[in-house]
């Protein structure tokens, strides 16, 4: 048969609907024979076409409908066959294209890919039978005989990896060998699967898990049948846990795993422990409430066998693009030791912990905060569901709820209301403002242009209200939220308006002036007399509006001092800089004796004692005396000019030496004696690579001491002494480095709580969620370089104090504490880290806790331990990583030894 041979070329082809009859098909066989490079006709009347393809061609094949042929009948009683294609389809291979005329088939060859309608299928080779409407794709081997190019099934969300797949695109069932898909935290890989719709899958010889290779899992659950409901559920029969290929002893007869991509209500599987105080427990067992998208709930629970329990309620709430937060409340009932034993106890602690932030965005002119940390004093001591050390050793709780609006009015107005809460763990007592109301109108500069530059002591006169109104309350951990809780509340409004200017004198210096007026507004006061029936003073409330007036004036002197000191390009340190800013001020405040009252002190009345009815007031009470001082400050910043190590760099580097070195003093002319204030000195600077912080600071006083360390109206130069004497004086070093080369995530819950955000008084535990790690490095994973890899990632923090006292001249060292935080990486998987301290004063070592960790891919291992101490417990914890499969965990611990009150 003679060859003949053709060459078209052809970019793109689309063909349109085709009512199939015999000459339509071999126009389809024809044009699907069309590449985007040469194509040569096989001989005639061969039933196959072999096209070998040069470069990737892309053909798109349709149901065509071909240009219309006249016709001589004009009714067609043959009946109408359905469409080949309901769709458009893409294909595309880097080897060849084959068409079967006789099988109806087409078949791609090495790297495959066809698009029909929503199906995407990746391959080394596809074969597509358009007449049994199947699609049947496999992987490939390269030369060294590797199987490479495994198939990829998409198909909406779906997306599935077999070594082959059979499908039939228009009952949508497959035949899926060796499949390989991913839901969400899951991996599943399964012998064979059968697709029944969109929705059902049924595999056998599954396994699935959370690791991230599927081909070798470090661990993976092993069943015979799944029913598999993408994005929703997998329902297994038996089912077998599967550690590094050995199978365990942890089977369930049947199994259920939530897949959905939303928030499901389920049950939290508590975790049992012992104690040596509490006896047996299961802790950490309770409820997920899915409340919506927006919001949950979990209620957690604790129960022991010597009848303690604990309650905890953990909400989370989120608007996008308006606001945040999260709610936990904490409640406790511990019983120590047995009711007739000695050491038997009964306490009840609890925990309320708010926080809420808005976005700024949401409502640009308002704005709502919060955040709270209230409940029992000793909570953070005594609670049996976490050990935060360093919350156990802060000795204050802080809360704060605020709420500011800003009003756009000429001039602007600002309202803020503000609840605010302080609380001393040590003494119990509570403090709070319940609210705090703030309101002040911006400055009006009744005398400036209303364009142009303010200049000159008039133009920038500027007037400003002020109003702040409290109502506080002082309480302890008995009383709180009880009636005598607010019996003793104190208020008061505050009334404020400043008149103030500045100008320039001489043009070097600046100058400002101010005069403030004060109106004080209480709603109690007090009235005192002599009790005859007591013989002692009494105090009566006095329930009823009062007011006081009064107003000051101040004004000061400023200016900047530059100062260079050059010592040549060539120096190593070309030159020092020294900035000096002096200050001086001065205020005076009259007297407001007209507020004073006399009572008779005693009997007789000879003895009479002047007070104010306004004492004990929030906002204080006017002054007696005139006060007339004049301040005296000077700040010094020094800055160096070096040469700089880079050869290729021509200009010198700039180097802080100092950041600031503050002097400050006072002198009040109304005075009788004792007319100098102590001299305040204080500084700081950043060293090496500003990595350490050191701040330093001095109490200097002038006036000397008689024999019973009292202070005197007598110079201590004039005593025999030097110009001042040292009463105190501190130091702190804080110095953190990593050669991670990035910084540290912050201990934020742990800070919360009320401790610190790093690691000097260890890391928190929170036994209701041992999934997060206890370094608080960041949780990205590092590129894993081997394990004989010499590089031993690190970070070190250190915070050195030292304080000295010699107020009546004991000349003591009362602070000398040294604390230490090391975390390093012993290998990829290993961390270590240890956090210690010494007190030099007391020469014993502080609190001390060594924390190891294991990475286990999947899994997490960690051991805590604090060795001594009254906070001494260890705890050892391993379990699944994924929120998934978190209640797939074992741990083990012991509680500090604690005194309940």
């Amino acid at each position: 048969m003679a060859r003949q041979k053709a060459s078209l070329i052809f970019t793109k082809i689309v063909f349109k609907p085709l009512r199939t009859n015999l000459f339509h098909i071999v126009l389809l066989a024809f044009f699907l024979t069309v590449g985007s490079s040469k194509i040569h006709a096989q001989e005639i009347g061969s039933t196959a076409s072999k096209i070998p393809i040069q470069d990737t061609t892309t053909v798109a094949i349709a149901p065509t409908q071909l240009p219309k042929i006249a016709d001589s009948t004009k009714v067609d009683s043959v009946k109408v066959k359905p469409r080949i294609l309901e769709s458009k389809v893409h294909y595309k291979s880097s080897n060849y294209a084959k068409l079967d005329q006789q099988k109806k088939t087409i078949t791609l060859y090495d790297k495959a890919e066809l698009y029909y309608k929503d199906i995407e299928l990746k391959a080394g080779v596809i074969v597509f039978n358009y007449a049994n409407n199947e699609v049947n794709a496999g992987r490939i081997k390269d030369t060294s005989g590797v199987y490479t190019q495994y198939p990829n099934f998409k198909q909406g969300t779906n997306d599935v990896e077999p070594d082959s797949i059979r499908f039939n695109y228009k009952t949508k069932k497959a035949l899926i060998w060796n499949s390989r898909t991913e839901q969400n935290e899951f991996r599943v890989k399964a012998d064979i699967s059968k697709r029944v719709n969109d929705s059902v899958y049924f595999l056998k010889g599954a396994r699935f898990t959370t690791s991230k290779d599927i081909e070798d899992p470090e661990y993976y659950f092993r069943t015979s049948r799944v029913k598999y409901v993408p994005g929703k559920k997998v329902v297994t029969g038996l089912t077998n846990m599967v550690i590094a290929n050995v199978p365990t002893p942890i089977a369930l007869p049947f199994a259920f795993f939530p897949m959905t991509t939303e928030n499901q209500s389920g049950l939290i599987i508590p975790t049992f422990n012992d104690t040596r105080n509490q006896g047996y427990s299961l802790q950490n067992g309770g409820y997920y409430l899915a409340l919506g998208n927006h919001y949950d709930l979990a209620v957690l629970g604790d129960y022991y066998t010597n009848g303690s329990y604990a309650m905890r309620f953990e909400s989370n709430y989120s608007w996008r693009y308006k606001f945040r937060g999260n709610f936990n409340v904490r409640f406790e009932n511990l019983i120590n030791s047995e009711r007739g034993f000695p050491d038997y106890s009964k306490t009840n602690i609890y925990n309320i912990q708010w926080s809420h932030s808005q976005d700024a965005k949401s409502s640009p002119n308002s704005r709502f905060s919060a955040s709270v940390n209230l409940g029992s004093s000793r909570y953070f001591q005594q609670s049996a569901s976490q050990i935060n050390v360093g919350s156990s050793l802060n000795n204050t709780m802080n809360s704060s709820v605020s709420y500011s609006r800003t009003f756009n009015s000429v001039p602007q107005v600002n309202l803020s209301l503000t609840a605010t809460h302080s609380q001393n763990t040590q003494t119990e007592v509570i403090n709070m403002t319940l609210p705090t109301l703030q309101l002040s109108v911006d400055r009006v500069f009744p005398f400036a242009p209303k364009e142009g530059i303010k200049k000159g002591f008039f133009k920038n006169i500027n007037l400003q209200y002020n109003l702040r109104g409290e109502n506080r309350i002082a309480t302890n951990d008995t009383e709180f939220l009880k009636p005598e809780m607010f019996a003793n509340s104190k208020n008061g409004f505050q009334h404020s308006i400043p008149l103030s200017t500045n100008f320039k004198i001489l043009k070097y210096f600046s100058a400002t002036t101010s005069i403030n007026y004060e109106e004080i507004w209480y709603l109690k006061t007090i009235r005192k007399n002599f009790d005859v029936l007591t013989n002692k003073d009494s105090i009566t409330e006095i329930n009823k509006f009062d007011a006081f007036r009064t107003y000051s004036f101040s004004s000061s002197l400023g200016t900047t001092i530059y100062g260079t000191f050059k010592f040549g390009d060539t120096k190593k340190i070309q030159a020092i800089r020294h900035v000096m800013r002096p200050s001086v001020s001065y205020s005076y405040t009259p007297s407001f004796e007209q507020y004073y009252d006399t009572y008779a002190a005693d009997a007789s009345g000879t003895m009479v004692i002047e007070y104010t009815r306004f004492e004990n007031g929030i906002f204080g009470a006017p002054g007696k005396t005139i006060a007339n001082s004049i301040g005296f400050s000077l700040s010094n910043t020094f800055e160096a000019k070096v040469t700089d190590r880079d050869s290729t760099k021509t200009e010198a580097k700039k180097v802080m030496l100092l950041n600031n070195l503050n002097f400050s003093t006072s002198y009040n002319a109304a005075a009788d004696s004792l007319a100098w204030a102590p001299m305040r000195v204080s500084g700081g600077t950043l060293l090496f690579k500003d990595k350490m912080n050191v701040n330093f600071g001095m109490t200097l006083n002038p006036y000397a001491l008689d024999k019973f360390g009292k202070t005197i109206n007598t110079f201590n130069i004039d005593n025999g002494g030097s110009l001042f004497r040292m009463t105190s004086a501190n130091m702190t070093l804080n110095y953190s480095m990593s050669s991670r080369g990035k910084e540290k995530n912050k201990n934020t819950q742990g800070e919360r709580n009320g401790g610190r955000s790093d690691d000097l008084f260890g890391s928190n535990a929170d036994f209701s969620d041992r999934r997060q790690s206890q370094f608080t490095e960041n949780d990205e994973e590092e590129e894993f370089k081997g394990f004989y890899n010499a590089d031993l990632p690190w970070d070190l923090t250190f915070a050195y104090q030292l304080t000295y006292s010699n107020i009546k001249r004991e000349q003591k060292i009362s602070g000398n504490s040294l604390m230490v935080s090391l975390n390093t990486d012993l290998t990829p998987r290993w961390k270590v880290g240890v956090s210690s301290g010494y007190d030099f004063v007391q020469n014993g070592v502080t609190f001390t806790q060594f924390r190891f960790e294991r990475d286990l891919l999947s899994w997490r291992m960690d051991f805590n331990w604090t060795p001594f101490g009254q906070n001494a417990y260890w705890n050892f914890f391993i379990g699944i990583k994924s929120g998934v499969l978190s209640d797939i965990k074992w741990e083990k611990r012991t509680l500090p030894d604690r005194v309940l009150r």
